[in-house]
């Protein structure tokens, strides 16, 4: 080997284990003096200087990875920055084996699995070129969960007393199209209630009602509002002329919490 050349064989060996350009394995065989495991090392080195270099690039594109297991679910929402880098293997492993070590070692913190999965993280971002980002994780518990996956777009993880598992993936299908803000009505910040009562109020001066049926309108009003972003005020989709409420209520049983992931929505706001 000289100072230019090295073998193509080590070129190839290099670029199957790391997925690093061929221009990159051939720089680093070239410094390493063809010893393949030091210019792993090398690239692994070269690799979190690059990946610090993009470290604050937007990262609004991904997919939702979850998975339900001996009772406890887990979601993650897994980010890159192109559409493409969301379909490439590597990306799509790496979120699966985020998913499989938090079920596994029940690992409840996202910081815990980013500290687990920072090398591998910057190895990544050496390979595609993006910033990867583990934006989002939920870990649930219970004795009756389902979920639901739209895409790897939108994501559900839904808690249950004892409920009939297709009504109840149902509902986890409810949850992705009908995106509730809250369980139920009565769970409606005081905050999100006045700002729109403020609303109502304002909009109701330009009818020129009386007072009393006024105040009629602004309460018909507020409480469609309340019902509309919860989930159990909601119509249901699988059966529109009842709530969901109602809908739980004919089989004896509640929703304990729930969880909506949608690609995205936390950076765009």
């Amino acid at each position: 080997m000289t100072n230019t050349n090295v073998d193509t064989c080590l070129i190839k060996e290099l670029r199957s284990r790391t997925g690093v350009g061929f221009l990159e394995c051939k720089r680093a065989l070239l410094e390493e003096k063809g010893n393949i495991e030091s210019a792993i090392d090398n690239l692994r080195k070269k690799g979190q200087l690059n990946a610090e270099k993009k470290i604050n690039n937007v990262t609004n594109q991904g997919a939702i990875f979850l998975k339900i297991q001996n009772n406890i679910g887990v979601m993650l929402e897994l980010n890159c920055e192109t559409d493409f880098v969301s379909k490439d293997n590597s990306f799509i492993f790496l979120g699966e084996e985020i998913i499989l070590q938090a079920l596994e070692r029940k690992i409840k913190d996202i910081n815990h699995l980013k500290n687990i999965f920072e090398l591998r993280r910057t190895d990544l971002i050496l390979k595609v070129g993006e910033n990867i980002n583990i934006n989002r994780f939920h870990f649930i518990e219970g004795e009756n969960l389902s979920s639901y996956l739209h895409g790897n777009r939108i994501g559900v993880l839904v808690s249950a007393s004892s409920l009939n598992k297709k009504i109840l993936k149902n509902i986890a299908m409810h949850i992705a199209a009908s995106k509730p803000e809250y369980l139920r009505p009565e769970n409606v910040s005081s905050i999100v209630f006045n700002r729109e009562y403020e609303i109502q109020l304002e909009l109701a001066k330009n009818l020129k009602k009386p007072p009393n049926l006024l105040k009629k309108i602004i309460d018909g009003r507020m409480n469609k509002f309340i019902n509309n972003i919860s989930l159990t005020g909601q119509s249901f989709i699988m059966d529109p002329t009842k709530t969901v409420g109602e809908i739980l209520k004919e089989h004896n049983s509640y929703i304990i919490s729930f969880i909506r992931f949608e690609l995205g929505e936390v950076i765009l706001k």
